[in-house]
């Protein structure tokens, strides 16, 4: 049976020794009035005890049992609504919300590792919770004063929840080919009628109603991704004064039978003159609607990271205690009949493979969190742009390159574990069946990489590539002198100095060709993913030397972090060679080659 422990003395190292989220506090920033240590621990230690408690028993069962289809209506596995019922009492859902609509308006930086402990102990029922969450923003973003103030409270406190439609049977990336149809009416509502289909938690049991944001399209609409609006249409009929009215013409046609993620209903969501109202402004749904996804795109990204970490732990723990062969230097444990798997090279290389990726993975997601505090709620408009630019480079790297290495990390585990990974009873085998969808939703993954090239690296000469290259390289210059730092400074160059070369090849070649840059996308951003998470160890490599001066009690925590380090440095750094002799090679190995 698997088991899971919330890393939760990693949250509070890189939280309060590497980015001082107390600083924030004493700047004024918004929202971190009462962030101190006390506050992080109890939030971790309260988030840890539902996600291990209560969420985690629930994650094999659920996956077993799965949620089932009747007449339209879906029910969640056994647990799985009174889970929800302890989720939203405990006031999880409200966490970053604005107090205005029942929130608690904390920074989402604290509210990361809930997100991440979530997808690692439930990723299935973690779907709802962050749909919601993500349906909250667009509307807070783009919704008029009084669809806001009918809708948000019970998002907010988590009685509704709320769902994103934009998948239609013969439109995926390419939503410009929809054919929902919004209707207007003379009272200033639209019928919606059309179909979606692959809507995460459209329709499900525990909650009393669901509010879908649909993307349609009005009568004089224009051809092409120009011509689509957004509508929020209730499952139940909401009246003036927020109670629940009658049936709304939304219906559940059918469930998908799927790979992963078992215990979250994937639906196909029929629209029958279905009332609704515009979001925002006609014919500009999709940017209202990208309020959404692109914070949706963060969440998959943890979802990549939950997993990997809780396929990290029981591989480990399987690798010291499974008993097979000898260490190739002589037995390490003569008095046992064979020595543990972790004395054996390949068996380490796998696994710090793996620590490496979750620890530095967890670096960047919460660095990423605390930009978009920054964004959100800072009154400096240069901190602000800076954070944005961050925030804008990072979130296709985060999403696409964290759920490519869950689903590889789930599978290390599988190969760890070897024939007993491939079977049911010891859980790993569902960590990498859930890890595939990550890869697809929410704008699959090659997408991503086309985002990087195509919008993200020539935008105003680079801007968005400076607010990552111009900080990674001041650290380096500023700790370039400092010994203890000098081989995470090396390691950290290097990446740079690889990174920078393959921005100036897939811009220049870009520019004439657009398929040379499409072609070198993925190994692009994956060789940017990498110079991240080198800036990433090297600040924590900064923090954990310091640690070890300060808190010599800890020194054990603070030794293993510079040793993954120097592992990511020296071994996963260099794969950055490999992927820029592929970018050079150029696209016409691709786009020539006969098929």
């Amino acid at each position: 049976m698997p088991q899971f422990r919330a890393p939760i003395r990693d949250f509070e190292f890189i939280l309060n020794e590497v980015l001082n989220v107390q600083q924030y506090k004493e700047k004024g920033l918004k929202g971190f009035e009462d962030v101190d240590d006390n506050l992080i621990s109890a939030l971790l230690d309260q988030g840890a005890k539902l996600c291990e408690e209560v969420l985690f028993p629930l994650n094999q069962s659920g996956d077993e049992q799965g949620v089932s289809f009747d007449k339209g209506n879906v029910t969640l596995p056994d647990g799985f609504k009174e889970a929800y019922k302890t989720y939203i009492e405990s006031g999880w859902t409200s966490f970053t919300c604005d107090p205005a609509y029942g929130g608690q308006g904390l920074p989402e930086v604290l509210n990361m590792p809930i997100i991440e402990m979530i997808c690692s102990a439930n990723l299935s029922f973690g779907m709802t919770p962050g749909l919601t969450h993500g349906a909250y923003n667009a509307i807070y973003m783009h919704g008029s004063d009084e669809i806001k103030q009918r809708y948000l409270p019970k998002m907010v406190d988590g009685t509704w929840s709320g769902v994103m439609c934009l998948t239609e049977p013969q439109c995926g990336t390419d939503l410009g080919l929809i054919t929902t149809k919004a209707t207007p009416n003379d009272d200033g509502s639209y019928n919606i009628d059309g179909s979606k289909i692959f809507i995460s938690s459209g329709e499900q049991d525990a909650t009393e109603n669901i509010i879908h944001l649909v993307l349609a399209k009005l009568p004089d609409a224009p051809d092409g991704v120009k011509g689509i609006s957004l509508f929020v249409v209730p499952k139940m009929w909401v009246n003036e004064d927020g109670s629940i009215g009658d049936a709304n013409g939304v219906s559940c046609g059918s469930i998908e039978h799927k790979m992963g993620i078992h215990a979250s209903p994937t639906c196909v969501m029929n629209y029958e003159g279905a009332k609704g109202y515009l979001v925002g402004q006609k014919h500009k749904g999709l940017r209202a609607m990208f309020t959404m996804m692109n914070e949706a795109r963060l969440y998959v990204g943890i979802q990549g990271l939950g997993l990997a970490e809780i396929a990290y732990q029981n591989a480990l723990e399987y690798a010291k205690e499974r008993l097979q062969g000898r260490d190739l230097h002589g037995p390490k444990y003569p008095q046992k009949k064979a020595d543990p798997l972790i004395v054996h090279p390949d068996i380490r290389r796998m696994l710090l493979i793996m620590k490496s990726f979750c620890e530095g993975a967890r670096m960047l997601a919460l660095q990423t969190a605390l930009k978009l505090d920054v964004e959100k709620r800072s009154e400096d408009e240069q901190e602000i742009e800076q954070a944005d630019h961050f925030v804008q480079l990072i979130t296709p790297i985060l999403k696409a390159y964290f759920t490519d290495m869950g689903h590889e990390v789930a599978n290390l585990g599988m190969q760890i574990y070897g024939g007993h990974g491939y079977i049911r009873e010891y859980g790993m085998e569902q960590y990498a069946r859930d890890a595939r969808i990550a890869q697809i939703y929410e704008g699959a993954n090659g997408i991503q990489a086309l985002d990087l090239v195509g919008r993200k690296l020539p935008k105003d000469t680079g801007k968005y590539l400076r607010s990552f290259f111009h900080p990674a390289t001041e650290f380096v210059a500023e700790h370039r002198e400092n010994s203890d730092m000098a081989e995470f400074t090396k390691g950290l160059h290097t990446a740079l100095k690889n990174a920078q070369q393959a921005s100036l090849w897939v811009a220049a070649n870009g520019m004439g060709d657009p398929n040379e840059a499409a072609a070198a996308s993925v190994d692009y951003l994956k060789l940017m993913a990498i110079a991240v998470m080198a800036y990433m160890w090297a600040q924590m490599a900064l923090a954990a030397q310091k640690g070890i001066k300060e808190n010599s009690s800890d020194s054990e925590f603070y030794e293993a972090k510079l040793d993954t380090a120097r592992f990511f440095m020296k071994k996963v750094v260099p794969t950055q060679y490999g992927l820029l002799a592929t970018i050079v090679e150029g696209a016409k190995p691709v786009m020539a080659a006969r098929l």
